[in-house]
């Protein structure tokens, strides 16, 4: 089974982002965990064990940030049974995201 970490750095800071509610859910918009962010902006694990599917991470920025985006909804597929990072580069007009190790 694969497991899943995130991190959520603040780009326009240039520091970790400290208290970022993140849930996850299937693709299908089922509850299966949530976390907060770290003083080091980080998840260490959500949702256990994962199955080979689609899942849903979505990051409550605006309790974090004042910007454009008030919420962060990332798509991704776990495709194997190996550990899966998704890290969040966040700013108050902006974001980016990638798979991570």
């Amino acid at each position: 089974m694969a497991t899943l970490s995130t991190h959520v750095l603040d780009t326009a800071l240039g520091q970790p982002a400290a208290g970022v509610a993140v849930r996850l859910e299937s693709r299908d918009g089922d509850f299966l965990d949530s976390a907060t962010t770290d003083d080091d902006g980080r998840v260490g694990s959500l949702g256990g064990e994962l199955g080979l599917a689609s899942y849903v991470l979505r990051f409550d920025t605006a309790a974090y940030v004042s910007g454009f985006f008030p919420e962060v909804v990332i798509v991704f597929t776990v495709a194997d049974d190996r550990h899966h990072h998704v890290p969040l580069l966040l700013s108050p007009y902006g974001y980016s995201t990638y798979r991570g190790s």
